[in-house]
């Protein structure tokens, strides 16, 4: 495994990072969730070099760091840990923000808990609450570092402006923010912002939730519980014209002899040294597909030819609902 550094902080996190919300959360129902098999490759991941590991309070509420603090009994030295709070759930299981000062203390407090460790290493709101300024989130954010209950800290689909803000109050070493060759909308001022900062982005859904794979043919295949049913790009149409850029894609990959993961993977890596994606993966086969990506090496006429292939098959559909995007690079 490679290793890359987040932002101005020196800490060396892996190229290919984990995500681990499908272990527990959006991809399906309880019985598509199998914790002998997401620990078994959270312990893989771990043998593999991948020591950045991704999850958040809201997955499954709670259960996801439940989860990992399984491994993390044993192997806290070995791992970089980060999560995120912000969402908390009504009684009819809907989802509101909550960013105050408040908030960020408890969300913490809890998931110390949760994961069963004093410290975490990487701490993000998991969106900008529109209704209170970025700096008072931080700052109660900064009061975390400064009680040594966490290392560094990060913003999640945060806007140029907010994190200009932000790091007026203190240093953010990452931005967390979908981004693969389905969605490319940190491109420009964004990604120039994080870079002028000195800011890592981490790139979530770096496979287009799976989209990039080539694997999802047929939206019908998926379960009832999974999220995606109700996203844009995987309906009707929209499905029907992604799968083309998905096959192309997987065509061309196929004609390098890497699969179209780690062809969508190696083309993040190649966007820059900042960047470090974090596929999400609860199966051991996936994890080992996803981190040889960190090897594969794409030429110039690679990356135009990607370029090309983008050109001719344009994405279909926004990545969000409505309520979803109103929520994203705010």
């Amino acid at each position: 495994m490679q290793y890359r550094k987040l932002g101005n902080t020196g800490a060396s996190l892996s190229a290919i990072g984990l995500g681990c919300m499908g272990m527990s959360f959006a991809y399906g129902n309880a019985q598509d969730f199998n914790e002998q098999e997401s620990l078994a490759t959270l312990e893989l991941a771990l043998d593999l070099g991948i020591n950045f590991w991704d999850t958040a309070d809201m997955y499954g509420q709670g259960a996801n760091e439940i989860l990992l603090s399984k491994i993390l009994a044993t192997k806290r030295d070995k791992v970089f840990l980060a999560t995120k709070f912000g969402f908390r759930y009504n009684e009819d299981n809907t989802t509101y923000f909550d960013g105050s000062p408040r908030y960020v203390k408890l969300a913490c407090e809890a998931s110390l808990k949760r994961l069963k460790v004093d410290v975490i290493d990487l701490y993000y709101t998991h969106r900008i609450d529109d209704k209170i300024p970025v700096e008072e989130t931080v700052g109660a954010m900064a009061e975390l570092v400064k009680e040594g209950k966490v290392r560094y800290l990060g913003l999640s689909e945060a806007s140029a402006i907010s994190l200009k803000k932000a790091s007026t109050v203190h240093p953010i070493a990452a931005l967390q923010s979908e981004y693969s060759l389905f969605t490319r909308d940190v491109e420009g001022e964004i990604l120039q912002t994080a870079r002028e900062l000195g800011v890592s982005l981490i790139a979530y859904s770096p496979l287009g939730r799976g989209l990039s794979t080539g694997a999802i043919k047929d939206a019908a295949t998926l379960s009832d519980g999974d999220f995606r049913k109700n996203l844009p790009r995987f309906q009707g149409s929209n499905f029907e014209q992604n799968v083309q850029t998905a096959t192309a894609l997987e065509n061309f990959a196929g004609e390098k002899g890497i699969t179209a993961a780690q062809l969508s993977l190696a083309w993040l890596l190649a966007q820059g040294e900042d960047i470090i994606p974090i596929p999400g993966t609860k199966r051991r086969k996936y994890l080992q597909e996803n981190a040889a990506a960190a090897d594969v090496q794409l030429t110039q006429a690679d990356l135009e030819e990607i370029q090309r292939i983008l050109k001719t098959y344009a994405i279909a559909g926004p990545r969000y609902t409505e309520g979803g995007m109103k929520l994203v690079n705010r």
